[in-house]
């Protein structure tokens, strides 16, 4: 039996659909990363397709690689010429080659969230902006959003119109740009953007792309965003070979730019594209995907398909409604113990899936406490840490000196004495001149205004010069060798003998371990081809499959893994659906995004799944009450087995902090936030009910919320639960003993 005969029927139908555009709605866990190997198998080995002409795309490099490993275990020659990368390492390859012919240099840098952060916080400096009241992270944001819609500077100043905000936003969006050009960089969505530019503007290059990708495959095509669509529309109009495989039901990264409409309106910009699903899921038991199922079956904006599984019914899933998120957090640690050491899993099969990073608190210090190995993932990227982007600052600079935020991360690193003043006069002088800062470095004893400094700067250009001499004569891992030898950087953290100064040095250890892989793994390795492959990672690479540990993280992080046991936790109306979806002005698509998430959440679980939840959860200090969330109550209730919903706690332990035993050093975790401490009122529970000053209907104000009417009062044991729609903070509840309500 060959291989495609293990394919099922409508995996077979999407492999052999060869010619024309073709639409694969792939189910969670339907093995859709199987249909595209062995489509590209079958293209080579049955249609005589040369590799060279074959182009598949995803979206993390994990996935690139996972799809590279398996054609090359199914093909044997050739494999090695299809083009397996994701949306930004393939237009950085197509960039390297043509960009000149859009008015860049071909050795531009590639700009990551902190470089973008540092260029934004100059501008706004020279455009003396107010950045208390107008943030960086604002103007980011809006200016992405712009590029993932292929909006330019001009184009969104036109559509400014006289929006004063909206004019500032263009005007900081013109100097943005120009500050990249000026630099010789771009950042992420500039990679897809100037892509699109050069094809429109350049009909050669996209004539020389057309030809060689006459088969084109997309992965994840439900996360695109409008400037990718055009970029795989571009490069598939001439002979139309276009497979997109994705599913609407797990599309979640609305607020990355991802356009759902770009896979719900395939066929209107295909016409004739085949439409093929893949319902079989090949993960989870049938319990599973039923609640899956009906869960989704709620959104209107989606195409019908149904998952249905071989695997069996399986355990009914598990409801636990607790008092506290405390209580939720016990139960989590207790049952992953008892799965461990009685059930024979591993810390690794588990997971716990929740809406907001805020909500690992709890399960950290429980965790802490039950001596239960985790790691929370999607946290501090190891390349945004102090040591290794200083470091990787040097070799930004020995690669491109015109990237003028590398070259003064590093201009006192280590300190040469180089002052804020004599750096804002190099750069005075470079933007007088039109010339980089390293550039303006070079000519320090032309500059009159430094005086002195510039017999500090001239060994800082002589090192860089130095070690640029020497690209390409010795290895990477040599060179590094000689930055750290050249800047004593090791030695100082050396010298400075404390834990923090010895785990940056293992830091470091861990980059040269990388510079050497990389060199190992490459042919013809290049600074460049580092420093991109340094940029392109993603968070979810950092997962280490081998590593035994519970997995904490948030729902969108989770999307493409799974885990036999998972616990979705804070299935909370306001939590999850958030709050703000709930009232938002687009609350009906909102919720429907949210609802994708929680399917997404569902089915990650291949045998165990338990869904939890609190009657009352502290968020920012504020007890919130909320009730069940809605996407728990669409689940059939005969699906789940016995729930346990523990009688509520007594007030004296409804806030009950834990204590740390030992044990706490028995592995490295995240360090934890402090927990805040909390002081009942003496009268809690207590206020008599001729205590309350105010009734249903009342205005009243609060200390923090301001002021808001009261739509109810439900005596709840021995205090009142008071719920007051806020004129500014929205509908809140609280106990009257702690809530200190004034009736206006």
């Amino acid at each position: 039996m060959n291989s495609f005969e293990m394919l099922n029927g409508p995996q077979q139908e999407a492999v052999m659909q060869t010619e024309g555009p073709v639409l694969i709605l792939a189910g969670a866990g339907s093995g859709k990363t199987r249909v595209l190997t062995h489509r590209a198998a079958y293209l080579i080995e049955e249609k005589g397709v040369n590799p060279y002409r074959i182009m598949a795309i995803t979206f993390t490099n994990k996935a690139a690689g996972e799809m590279r490993e398996r054609i090359n275990g199914m093909v044997g020659f050739g494999a090695e010429s299809i083009w397996v990368a994701t949306f930004h390492a393939t237009c950085v390859r197509i960039l390297r080659r043509f960009i000149d012919r859009i008015g860049f240099e071909t050795n531009f840098t590639i700009y990551d969230a902190d470089d973008q952060k540092a260029l934004m916080k100059d501008i706004c400096k020279s455009m003396e902006i107010d950045t208390k009241l107008y943030k960086e992270k604002m103007f980011l944001s809006v200016i992405s959003s712009a590029k993932d819609e292929l909006i330019d500077p001009a184009e969104f100043a036109r559509q400014a119109g006289e929006d004063f905000e909206k004019i500032r936003q263009a005007q900081v969006y013109q100097a943005y740009q120009d500050a990249l050009k000026r630099n010789n960089a771009l950042d992420f969505d500039d990679l897809i953007c100037y892509t699109v530019k050069l094809f429109q503007k350049e009909e050669q290059v996209l004539l020389h792309y057309q030809e060689r990708f006459r088969y084109i495959m997309v992965d994840e095509y439900q996360d695109t965003n409008t400037a990718q669509f055009q970029l795989i529309r571009l490069l598939a109009d001439k002979y139309r070979n276009l497979c997109v495989v994705g599913d609407d039901d797990q599309s979640i990264y609305k607020f990355r730019g991802a356009n759902i409409y770009n896979i719900l309106n395939f066929e209107t910009y295909f016409p004739e594209a085949a439409v093929i699903k893949l319902e079989q899921n090949y993960r989870s038991t049938q319990n599973i995907l039923d609640a899956a199922n009906h869960v989704i079956a709620n959104n209107h904006g989606r195409k019908s398909k149904k998952l249905w599984t071989a695997n069996g019914r399986g355990d009914r899933l598990a409801f636990c409604q607790f008092g506290n998120g405390y209580e939720e957090a016990e139960f989590a640690a207790k049952d992953i113990t008892e799965k461990v050491f009685r059930d024979g899993y591993r810390y690794k099969d588990c997971a716990v899936l929740y809406r907001t990073n805020a909500q690992s608190r709890l399960f950290e210090e429980k965790f802490i406490v039950s001596n239960i190995p985790y790691r929370i993932i999607g946290g501090v990227n190891f390349y945004a840490r102090k040591e290794i982007k200083d470091l990787l600052s040097y070799l930004k600079t020995i690669d491109n000196a015109s990237d003028d935020l590398a070259v003064r991360r590093i201009i006192n690193i280590p300190k040469r004495g180089i002052g804020a003043t004599t750096i804002g006069r190099v750069q005075a002088y470079a933007a007088s001149h039109e010339m980089s800062f390293y550039d303006a470095l070079k000519a320090a004893e032309e500059i009159p205004s430094i005086g002195k400094a510039a017999a500090k700067i001239r060994p800082f250009v002589l090192l860089i010069q130095s070690l640029r001499s020497k690209l390409g004569m010795i290895s990477l891992t040599d060179l590094f060798d000689e930055i750290l030898e050249d800047t004593g950087y090791v030695k100082e953290l050396e010298a400075e003998g404390t834990e923090e100064a010895k785990a940056r040095i293992e830091n470091i250890d861990e980059l040269i371990s990388k510079i050497a892989d990389y060199e190992q793994g490459e042919s013809e390795p290049t600074l460049s081809g580092f420093l991109e492959e340094v940029a392109l990672v993603a968070d979810i690479d950092t997962l280490e499959e081998d590593s035994n540990y519970v997995v904490l993280m948030t729902l969108h992080s989770a999307k493409g893994l799974e885990f036999p046991n998972v616990y979705l936790a804070g299935m909370e109306d306001g939590l999850f659906p958030s709050y703000l979806s709930i009232v938002s002005e687009t609350a009906a698509e909102d919720i429907e995004e949210e609802r994708r998430l929680a399917y997404v959440g569902i089915t990650r679980a291949k045998e165990h799944l338990a869904v939890t939840c609190a009657r009352e959860r502290m968020v920012r200090g504020n007890l919130q009450f909320n009730k069940v969330s809605r996407f728990v109550e669409e689940i059939p209730k005969e699906l789940f087995g016995k729930s346990e919903k523990p009688a509520p706690p007594k007030p004296e332990e409804r806030h009950h902090r834990p204590s740390y035993g030992k044990g706490r050093e028995a592995f490295r975790a995240k360090p934890m936030a402090a927990a805040s401490t909390y002081n009942p009122p003496k009268n809690f529970g207590n206020a008599p009910k001729e205590a309350l000053p105010y009734r249903v209907g009342d205005r009243v104000s609060h200390v923090k919320f301001g002021e808001g009417t009261v739509t109810l009062i439900v005596e709840g044991g021995r205090d009142y639960e008071v719920t007051v729609d806020f004129d500014r903070a929205g509908v809140k509840k609280m106990f009257a003993a702690f809530a200190k309500l004034k009736k206006i």
